[in-house]
């Protein structure tokens, strides 16, 4: 079977559409990272992870930028819009990517946490805050305002 006769399991890409990829495989092992070095690559209080070998990840569009945040990880982020897309250990023959990069991040339930020891106080409590959403308050004007210019999910 070559690559282009292959269905992917997943596909997904980053905000400006400028990196596309899919995965051959359902992915596996989904989790969220609380380390330090996560939560700067992503901006956030974790990232949140699923993998396939790497021979599953194929690039459909573009390729992204990597960043050696030690010896022993790459991460791979669009260079156009700051996505962050991939997380890979060198040596290791397993390659993430960030749920949601994916067109349907909603198919993935992380399994587990990883580096709790940095877990931000805060996270716990997350669930109790109260919620709304995007247009609740918002003028029509507003929300024009507010129109994505974001690639959509799925070519």
């Amino acid at each position: 079977m070559t690559e282009n006769e292959m269905k992917p399991a997943m596909t997904g890409g980053c905000q400006c559409g400028a990196v596309r990829y899919a995965l051959i495989s359902e992915p596996s092992h989904a989790s969220i990272c609380h380390c330090r070095m996560c939560q700067k690559a992503f901006g956030n209080y974790f990232a949140p992870l699923t993998g396939v070998p790497r021979r599953d990840l194929v690039w459909t569009k573009g390729r992204p930028g990597i960043f050696k945040s030690s010896v022993a990880v790459e991460r791979g982020f669009c260079r156009d819009c700051g996505t962050p897309l991939t997380f890979a250990y060198v040596e290791r023959d397993r390659i993430t990517v960030s749920i949601g990069s994916l067109d349907e991040p909603g198919r993935i339930t992380p399994e587990i946490q990883y580096g709790i020891e940095s877990r931000l106080p805060a996270f716990g409590m997350l669930h109790t805050l109260p919620g709304e959403r995007t247009e609740d308050g918002a003028t029509p004007e507003e929300l024009r305002k507010m129109a994505s210019r974001q690639h959509p999910d799925h070519e």
